[in-house]
């Protein structure tokens, strides 16, 4: 084993974390090397390297399913049909961009020349700053219209490259947790535990089970069971009643942490514009929809859920 990489020394590493590596191998880009008397995945030479070309790729904001059919293809013709790709999404977007830039700055000088002693002028120039695109359609709007309408199919169109989010209530459940967890250690014995008991303890509510709970900087497996499960059928692992509750979810399509950070970020901007705040008395948390084999290749990809607890403004 003194040629092989633990998981905690290849994360930290590259700066990747084991969930990130775990997905990596859930969708068949790297491999590890198991054993029966060693509970965490080692890596050879070769998926150093191959981990190596996976981080270059992500760099560029190449999807998963594009690297995994570079992967899966000798020559060089896919490669080069990829990055191709990637450099007419870029020329889309900096010419969204550029039009985004000329429309602000347009209002820029709308704004230069409102009168601030009169109170319609700063109290327009208040709802503006506030939501620019609500105002143009709700307020006498001097500027040019197709410009405004330029403004709307940019925005649309920068906004759609980026998943939306949903608000869904998750009911109360029973489960069982890992305990807390450090980041180097979230693949280990629970992890053979929850393998061993998946098909006992099947839920009923989610095809996949588990939740990846983050919280202050801590992890914590939240594993839902069905309720004739007793403390003694989870030894030594501890049942708790999750009290579920409102959240706000996008999916992450890549499923790493680099697509998962886009994904908290619209996430936490998308709150800012509504009358929800982050519950600070729930975790945050991701859940993999482990879907079929014939849904999986079609998509290319899993889906990895983010959950934000959310509740409203005046709940605080």
């Amino acid at each position: 084993m003194s040629n092989l990489v633990k998981i905690s020394e290849m994360s930290g590493r590259y700066n990747v974390s084991a969930r990130t590596l775990r997905y990596y191998e859930d969708m068949g880009l790297i491999a590890s090397i198991r054993s029966d008397d060693y509970a965490y995945r080692l890596y050879d030479e070769a998926a150093i390297k191959r981990l190596e070309q996976i981080l270059i790729l992500r760099r560029l904001n190449i999807s998963i399913k594009d690297i995994k059919r570079i992967f899966d293809t000798t020559g060089s013709e896919v490669v080069l049909d990829v990055l191709k790709k990637k450099v007419d999404n870029i020329d889309e977007e900096v010419s969204l961009l550029y039009d985004l830039k000329k429309i602000v700055l347009e209002f820029i000088d709308q704004i230069r020349k409102m009168n601030f002693e009169k109170e319609t002028d700063v109290k327009l120039l208040y709802e503006k700053a506030r939501d620019i695109e609500t105002q143009i359609t709700n307020v006498d709007y001097n500027g040019n219209s197709a410009m405004a309408d330029r403004f709307f199919e940019v925005t649309k169109r920068l906004n759609d490259k980026v998943p939306d989010i949903m608000i869904v209530r998750i009911p109360p459940f029973r489960a069982v947790t890992s305990g807390i967890m450090p980041y180097d250690d979230i693949f280990g014995e629970f992890q053979l535990w929850q393998e061993a008991h998946n098909d006992f303890y099947k839920p009923i509510i989610f095809e996949s089970p588990d939740f990846l709970c983050e919280n202050n900087g801590k992890l914590e497996w939240i594993w839902r069971i069905k309720d004739e499960i007793t403390e003694a059928d989870v030894a030594p692992y501890k049942i708790i009643e999750q009290p579920g509750g409102l959240y706000a979810v996008a999916v992450s399509i890549d499923g790493d942490d680099e697509s998962g950070n886009k994904v908290l970020h619209k996430i936490e901007k998308w709150i800012e514009r509504t009358n929800f705040v982050i519950d600070d008395s729930r975790a945050t948390s991701v859940h993999m929809i482990y879907v079929d084999d014939e849904i999986k290749k079609g998509l290319g990809y899993h889906q990895l859920n983010f959950y934000a607890p959310i509740k409203l403004k005046n709940d605080c």
